[in-house]
């Protein structure tokens, strides 16, 4: 499965410059009328920025898709994460697409090791993504498979974008193995019922569209998979959240590692 393009790529193709294509060749606006649409398309860009609560102009944009990507909520929810798991934190590996990124943010904190799985096929890869997966830190992998990691080879385990796009047939066995490498912790972001995920047009490179699900079901199923919910980390993420005033757009589940 391919990994679905960003929003500024599919920007980028279609011009950077709304309106502008849609003047007849043969016809030269003046330098005011060019002007005046510059400054217009810039307003409504600062517009959606400043409506987005102060995100980034990927984030706007990707509002105005009706998406949500909850990798790039992770990048948010990184520093209430490390006051909630504190030293658990020192060994973490991270799984879903975008997974460079994630990793790269990780390997700057002090004292913090970072490995990244990536679901997805990566197509392009700038210089420094390129150079995680030739030393091995980032991988291409199915999580239909049993890792290619011991058990216990990380302190935390977080997962975003991943889960939604498995059935349940295989979330049986994910999940657990999931699990299983983790030695303190496994943290899940999914998306929530009613967010759009993937276009129609987009949905070959998932190899199916994103399946949403309530908490109800997520704990029901958590439930049936013998895995269990970790109050205490939920509890310290939520006092974390609180002090900074951080609300998830994403739902985050913390679960405690398998017994065995």
């Amino acid at each position: 499965m391919s990994r679905r393009p960003t929003t500024s790529r599919r920007l980028a193709d279609t011009g950077s410059i709304p309106f502008v294509g849609s003047f007849h060749p043969k016809s030269r606006p003046s330098p005011l009328m060019s002007l005046g649409l510059v400054v217009g398309a810039l307003l409504i860009i600062g517009y959606v920025y400043h409506g987005s609560g102060g995100r980034s102009a990927a984030d706007a944009l990707n509002r105005l898709e009706g998406g949500m990507s909850c990798t790039a909520e992770l990048h948010k929810a990184l520093p209430v994460l490390k006051k909630a798991y504190g030293d658990n934190m020192r060994k973490v590996l991270h799984v879903g697409p975008d997974t460079c990124s994630v990793v790269s943010k990780l390997l700057k904190e002090e004292d913090t090791e970072a490995w990244g799985i990536e679901p997805y096929d990566l197509d392009e890869t700038d210089s420094n993504c390129k150079h995680l997966v030739h030393n091995g830190i980032v991988r291409v992998a199915d999580i239909k498979f049993p890792l290619p990691y011991r058990s216990k080879s990380f302190s935390l385990v977080i997962v975003s974008d991943a889960v939604d796009y498995l059935s349940p047939r295989y979330l049986n066995k994910t999940l657990p193995e999931l699990a299983r490498v983790a030695a303190d912790g496994l943290v899940i972001l999914s998306g929530y019922p009613g967010q759009q995920r993937v276009k129609v047009a987009e949905l070959s490179k998932f190899g199916r569209p994103a399946k949403l699900r309530s908490s109800s079901w997520w704990v029901r199923f958590f439930i049936q998979t013998s895995l269990e919910e970790n109050e205490a980390a939920t509890k310290k993420f939520e006092q974390a959240a609180a002090k900074r005033s951080y609300k998830p757009a994403c739902q985050v589940f913390h679960l405690k590692p398998l017994l065995r």
